[in-house]
């Protein structure tokens, strides 16, 4: 017999400044914990080009934030829906999500597994 998927793991690229409005939409929704990364990255949007003391060079990697998001199965559309109504701007650059299985999970200090750790 396979085994059932019960959680989720959420992973969301954003751009920083969406930050704040997320969270509070997170928030709304019951989530009660996350993981915040700084990373850079590139998509689409390629980077830009900028002026330093008169010499142009190219950035590359633009600055994100990376959430991370455990939940379960049932709460994945949800948390898809407060991410997507917060991070959008219409712009290239708004970010991705991704959504894989989490076979365990464990809470460090008290033992408790899967659904009861999250």
């Amino acid at each position: 017999m396979p085994l059932e998927i019960i959680m989720k793991m959420i992973t969301a690229i954003i751009k920083p400044f969406k930050m704040d409005d997320v969270r509070d939409a997170l928030e709304e929704t019951g989530i009660t914990g996350i993981t915040v990364t700084e990373v850079k990255g590139f998509g689409r949007q390629k980077g830009h080009s900028e002026l330093y003391r008169g010499a142009e060079y190219v950035v590359d990697f633009l600055p994100k934030l990376k959430l991370e998001i455990a939940v379960k199965a049932e709460m994945v559309d949800e948390v898809i829906e407060a991410i997507l109504n917060t991070a959008c701007s219409n712009k290239v650059g708004d970010g991705k999500i991704f959504v894989t299985d989490l076979e365990k999970v464990v809470r460090i200090r008290t033992g408790e597994l899967d659904e009861d750790a999250l």
